[in-house]
């Protein structure tokens, strides 16, 4: 779903807030559009320029990962672990779904 020359329609944006699991009135439906709109003009100025003499660049400075030592430690009792929790079923945590 590209956009239109003249930016996202109304449909596009409705169709992005399902996706986001957003629910819009009519008011924030055209005020997203009109924002979205204007954020996707600004990338389609930084497409038209020209970065075929850029070199690609990863950091400006270097990384280094700082790691601990790895030890072998004795686990949490399970009982421990489980006593504050809300819900708990045959020995787990038990939440609500979160998916369909």
């Amino acid at each position: 779903m590209a956009p239109t020359l003249d930016g996202l329609t109304t449909e596009e944006v409705r169709h992005i807030a399902k996706l986001a699991r957003l629910a819009l009135s009519d008011e924030e439906v055209e005020r997203y559009r009109e924002q979205l709109s204007g954020i996707l003009e600004h990338f389609q100025v930084l497409n038209e320029i020209d970065t075929t003499d850029v070199p690609p660049t990863t950091q400006s400075f270097a990384q280094t990962n700082v790691e601990r030592a790895d030890e072998v430690r004795p686990s949490l009792d399970p009982s421990d672990v489980l006593r504050n929790a809300p819900r708990t079923e045959d020995g787990y945590f038990r939440v609500r779904g979160v998916l369909d």
